[in-house]
């Protein structure tokens, strides 16, 4: 553990924590190094197994470094019950956006019914992190050839004061609209988002180079002006 924090010491770069820190207003700036994002993925690549289990159980972690670090290792987890375990273990210690959204596992898809049922609980949490990151999911594997009506409602079902968990359903839905545009246009035409939600999703949709320019005319006509 002494290693990887003088690893994260001596690979911090001052300019990229200022800016790094700007971005990632829920984290006190005295908890980032300023790590790169590549150096770090690098570095995650040469811890060997042991090492990297230990240092994963040293819940939680001071720095937002050794959080992103711990991401990258549950990414590099081969089995699907191990690598859910070491979720369910970090999900709870995520408190930013960026942590939350570099995670991306590449063996979640390899059993995508099982993937659901661990969907179910974590959109259901408490933590704004966890929810988020299940959205997140549901975005990346379930809206091409797999995609189902009732996904949509899941995310759609989510009610949430917070600003990280609402973005990312603006984001799902402005993404789901390139995907499974007749599928996902009711939810705009009939009111069926929270209204922050609803105009933040057509802003993105609006922005995306994925929708047809005729469709971002008309999702301008959906715009809600208050509720």
């Amino acid at each position: 553990m002494t290693d990887i924090k003088k690893f994260l010491f001596e690979n911090g770069d001052r300019e990229y924590k200022r800016f790094q820190g700007a971005l990632m207003p829920t984290v006190d700036p005295e908890r980032v190094i300023g790590v790169r994002t590549p150096v770090l993925r690098k570095f995650a690549k040469g811890i060997d197994e042991n090492t990297a289990e230990t240092f994963m159980k040293s819940l939680p972690h001071t720095y937002y470094e050794e959080d992103n670090l711990h991401a990258f290792l549950i990414e590099r987890i081969k089995d699907f019950d191990r690598c859910i375990e070491a979720l369910d273990r970090f999900l709870p210690f995520v408190d930013n956006w960026a942590t939350c959204d570099s995670m991306n596992p590449k063996i979640l898809k390899t059993d995508k019914a099982r993937l659901l049922s661990c969907i179910d609980r974590w959109i259901g949490s408490d933590k704004v992190y966890t929810v988020r990151f299940a959205i997140g999911l549901l975005m990346r594997h379930f809206l091409g050839e797999d995609f189902k009506t009732e996904y949509a409602e899941r995310v759609a079902a989510v009610t949430s004061d917070e600003y990280y968990v609402n973005m990312m359903q603006a984001w799902y839905f402005a993404t789901a609209l390139a995907y499974q545009p007749e599928a996902i246009l009711p939810y705009f035409e009939e009111r069926r988002l929270p209204a922050w939600v609803h105009n933040k999703a057509i802003q993105k949709a609006r922005e995306s180079y994925r929708i047809p320019k005729e469709h971002k005319e008309y999702l301008k006509t959906l715009k809600e002006l208050s509720r």
